[in-house]
């Protein structure tokens, strides 16, 4: 055997994991998102976008869980139970886990309610690539009301990401597959992308929870569902 010191990225996620997994009842849910038609927008409008402007879905469904959270504003709060108070905030920090060879960080994006999707691509694209060289500072990872973690460019079909504290859910993103869906009349090839939700029970009951899950991927699938809500 052999020994290495814990990475002072490693020892925190360690302390905020257990903390997490020790203090807060979660519940997990899942549904999936068809997403042929905005996978088909993002691709064209890739090919004319510069490398610092390029479209993904992270990006979109920063902009899309913004949209969520007015709409649902349990989602977008904290639980004080030492006043007996929830906490809610009426700003929209939306923080999206990125994968580091020195471990997992969660750049926080600022006011995501008030940004247009291109501006969000722009953004997370700056702060992905400046969290990958180790240059963000700590400000840049503060101040988060619900994350982000995709994992749709690793692989696997599903999984249950554990709520960062003291916010109160995260929703992860899996790998999206080509699946033959009725239509009415015939089968036909829909692009499927799995979600999952983890919510605080304390604060979300289930059924909230599903709603907003449904609700995620209704926008996703009709975007206009986003200009209609503004």
């Amino acid at each position: 055997v052999s020994r290495e010191p814990l990475s002072r990225i490693r020892e925190l996620t360690a302390d905020n994991m257990s903390y997490a997994w020790s203090t807060i009842p979660m519940v997990t849910q899942y549904d999936q998102a068809r997403i042929t038609e905005v996978e088909k927008f993002r691709k064209e409008f890739n090919l004319k976008a510069s490398n610092d402007k390029r479209l993904t879905m992270t990006a979109i469904l920063v902009k899309i869980c913004a949209a969520a959270l007015k709409a649902f504003p349990g989602f977008n709060s904290s639980l004080d139970l030492a006043s007996k108070e929830l906490i809610l905030k009426e700003y929209i920090h939306i923080g999206v886990a990125v994968d580091t060879p020195n471990g997992l960080l969660v750049p926080v994006l600022q006011d995501a309610d008030e940004k247009g999707i291109e501006t969000l691509a722009a953004e997370l694209n700056a702060i992905a690539e400046k969290t990958r060289e180790r240059k963000i500072a700590p400000s840049d990872m503060e101040g988060g009301t619900f994350t982000i973690s995709n994992l749709g460019g690793i692989g696997g079909t599903s999984f249950t990401p554990i709520v960062y504290a003291p916010q109160v859910a995260i929703l992860g993103v899996s790998t999206a597959s080509m699946q033959p869906e009725w239509d009415g009349d015939q089968f036909a090839p829909q692009l499927i992308m799995p979600l999952s939700l983890t919510y605080d029970h304390r604060v979300i009951d289930g059924a909230d929870g599903a709603r907003f899950l449904r609700w995620i991927c209704k926008a996703i699938e009709k975007p206009l569902l986003l200009a209609m809500k503004g």
